[in-house]
């Protein structure tokens, strides 16, 4: 059996564990990188939000990805019927990036997990971790690559990053019920050569088709692009159990895209994923801490997927280099509490859209043009700015202006 000694190990090569490996190296720390897949390989999570840009540069990894030339997004349309809400994030509340990418994940996180290489930091690809055992903060793993050959892992610290593989959050029996109702999505890839030149060709649209059933179209900038279905798990009982077959179905209830796609061959069988929002118990111990999907994923809706898997991923590295200085870290505090109360913003804004009391907001027909600032800058991932009061009072302020919305109606 092969032997590995590292400070620290991150399981998982996505952009949760490359922020955080990369931000550790630049700190001098030995890090040392399980990747179960062998990249490029093909991910969902393909639009970001402009607050993951923040992370990204602060990690180092910002330039890398300029260089990629993906397709930039500076905003997201919605669509219901023959309403239309657009966001331009340069129009929203308070500071920070008004501009991001919608990406394919495989050419993404694989530019990521390339520019942490050429970095220094070395990846075990195609290694999957079958045993890890603690012994107080210190650690001892197993993992084995599809070869059969064994490598034996000690670590000060383990950062768990494995996204939808839920590592730790499985052999440590972490698991909880999600905060957001079961909803599935079924997705594909096409290639559209005459794709409408300009803003229609580049703008990520939402149609939504009934209250808690919405599409996606995410343009790339290679020609594909990426097309999906979110709905409540029960929904897709209503349609063929072959996955391309039921596609063509779903695309055939659209009202503003059903001939754009119906035509088109799918680049891969469509995908279908179940029950997609996870959560867990505890989000550190002893020895590691849970980032990104591998500790919670709340729902595709609004992207914030990527955003906080990086800004968990980069506090964790923080935290990780304040202790090794010396300093006493309350993980608790500084890291779940800060992290829970993005989400906790972010989940508000999830279930609101499913509940239709944020729909009513984003097709009003005249918006008031402050309030859709400020929940724009929420939609941008800016969710810890208490200065917003669309972040400072989430819990009351939509449900509020929908009642406010249905008063105005009742009396027209």
């Amino acid at each position: 059996m092969k032997k590995e000694i590292s400070e620290i190990l991150i399981i998982g090569a996505g952009p949760s564990g490359m922020v955080s490996a990369s931000y550790l190296h630049n700190q001098g720390i030995k890090v040392l990188v399980v990747e179960k897949s062998v990249f490029p390989r093909f991910q969902i999570g393909e639009s970001l939000i402009p607050q993951c840009m923040d992370n990204l540069e602060e990690a180092g990894l910002l330039e890398a990805v300029k260089v990629a030339g993906f397709q930039k997004k500076f905003g997201a349309r919605f669509i219901k019927d023959e309403k239309i809400g657009e966001f331009d994030f340069s129009e929203k509340y308070g500071n920070g990036w008004d501009w991001t990418w919608q990406v394919p994940r495989a050419d993404f996180d694989n530019c990521l997990a390339e520019e942490v290489q050429r970095k220094g930091v070395k990846i075990l690809f195609d290694s999957e971790v079958i045993h890890v055992e603690f012994k107080g903060s210190s650690s001892k793993t197993i993992v084995r690559n599809s070869n059969g050959e064994l490598t034996e892992i000690q670590a000060d610290f383990i950062i768990d990053s494995s996204g939808f593989g839920r590592v730790l959050a499985k052999q440590l029996q972490l698991e909880a019920p999600p905060q957001i109702a079961a909803h599935s999505s079924i997705f594909t890839h096409i290639e559209e050569p005459d794709r409408p030149k300009g803003k229609e060709g580049e703008l990520i649209t939402f149609e939504v088709l009934e209250t808690q059933v919405w599409f996606w179209y995410f343009p790339f900038s290679n020609g594909n692009s990426s097309l999906g279905f979110v709905a409540p798990t029960k929904w897709f009982e209503n349609y063929s159990k072959d996955p391309e077959v039921a596609m063509k179905e779903m695309i055939g209830k659209l009202k503003f895209y059903k001939h754009r796609f119906e035509a088109y061959e799918y680049l891969f069988k469509p995908i279908k994923v179940d029950n997609i929002s996870r959560n867990v118990i505890q989000l550190y111990g002893d020895g590691f801490v849970l980032t990104g999907n591998s500790a919670e994923f709340l729902d595709p809706v609004f992207s914030s997927g990527v955003s906080f898997a990086t800004a968990s991923g980069l506090l964790a590295a923080k935290l990780i280099i304040k202790e090794r200085n010396g300093t006493k870290v309350n993980w608790e505090i500084e890291y779940v509490n800060y992290i829970k109360q993005g989400v906790h913003v972010f989940s508000t804004y999830v279930k609101e859209w499913y509940s239709g009391n944020l729909q009513k907001i984003i097709f009003h027909p005249t918006p008031n043009l402050e309030i859709k600032k400020q929940i724009c800058a929420v939609l941008a991932g800016y969710v810890w700015d208490e200065a917003n009061p669309f972040v400072r009072k989430h819990d009351q302020i939509i449900k509020n202006l929908s009642k406010l919305i249905e008063l105005e109606e009742a009396s027209n």
